[in-house]
């Protein structure tokens, strides 16, 4: 301080140029040698790289065990010995785990699976380790070495790291129960369902908050954390907007506290997927379709001729038999749940075709409001040859034909040829077969008009991303059912072809995924198989009364405006000569050692400071899989068989397993909520984690979150991986494109190995380090744009079939 008194007014803004200059250096060369970094760690073997994290992290350790007594470099030391324990505790198990992944590949052309997946994602987790300790080597001695911050970013992996490590031994207890080569695990139900409820205990949101993203692409990243901060500043907007009460600066203030404070984020967000229904993330999924952002979308995309929403009438049509072209069969109108009903479909083409401008279809189009009329042009273009039918995806639950419409007026225009999207009926209100039926309907009235479309109908693609794709397999299996045209191939972007609740390794990865977690999966399958329950937890609320509702908003408001102005404070405004309250803070090492040091708290500890057990956890963070199963038992017990039935079409009787304890259960509850310490040496965690080693568990109390068990799920125009030979042997080729990192890859890994072992055409392609949905994000860097253009590729390939090889000349007779 006597330097700075010394230095006077311009001479400490000098000082604080120069620091900011040399941060903003240093900031860039991290960058830099960051980059280099990955470069070469992608390139060591997996021993190699915890060989050199683990000399690392005791290097570190010993350093900051030198330094004294202080808290933070207590906390390093401590997070440091955790990232030596974790890294030699996961390195063996990756290996076996790597070791035997080749027998789950469709082919040696293809090396993707569950288990594959799960490595690469821990391989990311070790190199940012291994990345950030050499930096805290070289730099921990720096004047400018911000110890808050890297000690922050230390524990989010650390805690990551940690995760991941029960992840791969609930996936080696996965490769011990499954038959060879088999991906899902087939056998008792019950299994299924205690290891999930095992599995959805474990703690999320460190996967949320400083991690977020970190095994994808990094381009790929900004964009997640701008959805995640959305997502939760939109989460709490949803609750309070359900009482009626505007909360307009509470959303401004506490998106700007979830900006800043990562940890914060990852709590709020891992609150949001476990707790809010399915009618939140319907709503959240369709705010690209606000006509703001649709508009901006549509500017930035390719500018078609024809974009126009149809409106097909709910009247029965005949259609020829392919066996047979003299016989038809009638092709009824979508009748399930609601009864007959229009059918809305979008046709986007590039150019005006023949046919595309005809009276019929104009009585068709339904009005979007005001756009751009069509001028008519003297000239047309012919009729193509192809026509490709789209099914969009969107859980079953959410999104429309607008939501995908800028690459598919992409596709118009690579391709050639005019696209129909269909904009199918979504679930809970109209679950499962309501969708499949209207889909079935747009595809065999496109087939028969296809000239209206202005195509000549003969190649037709069958396309579709997500659920969308599930729609694509199923209705071609319906239209082989029917007797009907088939269509010329598929094209399946990252489908999900089983909705029954089996564990797999890639579905592993739903614990770690922002846009695909376990519980929001649960919930739209649920949705789409007609077995939602109605949501009560908030009947307390609804009985408050009108003025008991203003004064809880209120107070809440009050709340998001102190918390958010100080959150504001607290990260631009530098506390110096002011102590915080000490608080123990804990690392996922072995030891916890107290603070002796002041220092400043950081956003999230002082958002959300509460009583901490032990290893870091809450009195329900320790609850295994026999202390939970023993209060189920009655129910699962007494479940039927499920049936491979094919004829059952319609949803059965709503179900809804408590994964946790049931309602009534509150004594047996508190006692375990009393008993946590002794929990941890359950038996039954003993089956899939070693001795000594205990993984984070949630903080987000009691989860409800629906098991589908009902026998609907595996019906075969549900789940068409469950389809039996005969039914899988009438499908047209396939074409999949995957996502290594997809909760969804292992299912179109067996879908595509069933098809290969029935020598049915199957194509599978698997692009690396993108997550599920690149299709609508295709615009945004250029790996997206490449996988893309896969898409397009594997469509071109259905609409241009080799040309057949010509027949050799015969010599003429002598």
């Amino acid at each position: 301080m006597e330097s700075v008194r010394e230095l006077g007014p311009r001479g400490v803004q000098a000082s604080k140029k120069t620091k900011d200059g040399a941060r903003s250096r240093s900031r860039r060369r991290w960058r830099k040698a960051k980059t280099k970094a990955s470069a070469f760690s992608h390139g060591m073997d997996l021993r190699t790289m915890t060989q050199s994290l683990v000399t690392l992290a005791e290097d570190n350790m010993a350093f900051f065990s030198s330094q004294g007594p202080g808290e933070t470099a207590r906390r390093l030391s401590s997070i440091f010995a955790g990232v030596r324990e974790q890294a030699l505790g996961l390195e063996p198990i990756l290996g076996r785990l790597l070791g035997v992944a080749h027998h789950f590949d469709l082919d040696t052309e293809t090396p993707a699976n569950g288990y594959r997946s799960l490595v690469h994602t821990a391989r990311c987790c070790l190199a940012h380790l291994l990345h950030k300790s050499r930096y805290v080597a070289s730099n921990r001695r720096s004047i400018f070495f911000r110890a808050s911050h890297n000690l922050a970013e230390l524990e989010a992996y650390l805690a990551a790291l940690t995760q991941l490590r029960a992840l791969a031994y609930y996936a080696q207890r996965l490769l011990t129960t499954n038959r060879p080569g088999v991906l899902f695990f087939e056998g008792d139900e019950r299994i299924t369902a205690d290891f999930l409820r095992e599995y959805v205990t474990l703690h999320k949101g460190c996967f949320y908050g400083r991690c977020l993203g970190f095994q994808f692409t990094p381009a790929i990243r900004p964009f997640l954390q701008t959805l995640s901060i959305g997502l939760v500043s939109f989460g709490e907007h949803y609750k309070r907007n359900e009482t009626g009460l505007s909360v307009t600066a509470s959303s401004l203030f506490t998106s700007g506290r979830f900006a800043i404070d990562p940890e914060l984020r990852g709590a709020e967000f891992e609150r949001i997927i476990q707790n809010l229904d399915v009618h939140f993330w319907k709503a959240f999924w369709n705010i690209t379709e606000i006509e703001v952002l649709s508009s901006l979308a549509n500017m930035a995309s390719t500018t078609v001729r024809i974009s126009r929403l149809l409106s097909l009438p709910p009247e029965a049509f005949e259609m020829p038999l392919t066996s047979d072209p003299k016989l038809t069969v009638t092709i009824s109108p979508p009748l399930a749940h609601t009864g007959p009903g229009p059918v809305l479909v979008r046709l986007i083409s590039y150019d005006l075709r023949e046919g595309q401008d005809s009276k019929m279809l104009n009585n068709l189009v339904k009005s979007e409001g005001p756009r751009l009329e069509l001028r008519p042009r003297p000239q047309q273009v012919p009729r193509s040859r192809s026509l490709v039918i789209h099914i969009h995806g969107g859980g079953f639950v959410a999104q429309t034909s607008k939501s995908h419409e800028p690459y598919l007026k992409s596709w118009a225009q690579e391709l050639g040829a005019p696209i129909i999207s269909i904009d199918y009926s979504l679930a809970p209100e109209a679950p499962f077969p309501r969708a499949l039926e209207e889909c079935f309907f747009a595809y065999c009235w496109a087939v028969k008009h296809c000239a209206l479309l202005g195509s000549t109908g003969e190649q037709i693609c069958l396309a579709g991303d997500s659920a969308g794709g599930n729609l694509c397999i199923t209705v071609s299996l319906r239209a082989a059912a029917y007797g009907v045209r088939v269509p010329d191939g598929i094209m399946a972007a990252y489908p999900v072809t089983t909705l029954q609740p089996a564990a797999s390794p890639s579905r592993l990865l739903s614990l770690i995924d922002p846009l695909l977690p376990l519980s929001v999966l649960s919930k739209c399958v649920s949705a789409y198989s007609g077995t939602e329950t109605e949501d009560h937890s908030d009947s307390d609320q609804k009985a408050l009364g009108m003025m008991g509702l203003v004064r809880r908003d209120t107070s809440l408001l009050l709340r998001d405006l102190r918390l958010g102005a100080s959150s504001w404070l607290n990260s631009f405004l530098e506390l110096s000569g002011r102590k915080s309250q000490k608080t123990p803070v804990p690392t996922a090492a072995s030891d916890f050692a107290p603070p002796t040091e002041p220092m400043r708290r950081s956003v999230s500890e002082a958002a959300l400071a509460q009583p901490e057990g032990p290893l870091g956890t809450d009195s329900l963070k320790n609850l295994t899989v026999k202390d939970l199963s023993e209060n189920s038992s009655s129910e699962t017990s007494d479940s039927t068989e499920l049936s491979h039935s094919a004829e059952t079409l319609g949803p059965t009787t709503p179900s809804d397993v408590n994964f946790f304890l049931r309602p009534e259960d509150s004594q047996e509850e508190a006692e375990a909520s009393d008993e946590m310490s002794t929990m941890d040496r359950s038996p039954s965690v003993h089956k899939a984690f070693p001795e000594g080693f205990h993984p984070r568990r949630s903080s987000q109390g009691i989860l409800r979150m629906p098991l589908y068990s009902s026998p609907i799920v595996k019906n075969p125009f549900m789940s068409p991986l469950l389809a039996p030979d005969s039914m899988l042997k009438t499908l047209p080729p396939v074409h999949i494109v995957a996502c290594a990192l997809d909760p969804m890859l292992d299912d179109s890994v067996m879908l595509a190995r069933r098809l290969r072992d029935l020598d049915q055409p199957v194509t599978l392609n698997v692009v690396e380090d993108l997550p599920h949905g690149f299709l609508s994000l295709a615009a945004l860097c250029r790996e997206t744009r490449q996988a893309a253009e896969l898409c397009v590729e594997r469509i071109r390939l259905v609409l241009t079939p080799p040309a057949a090889p010509t027949p050799a000349p015969t010599a003429p007779p002598k």
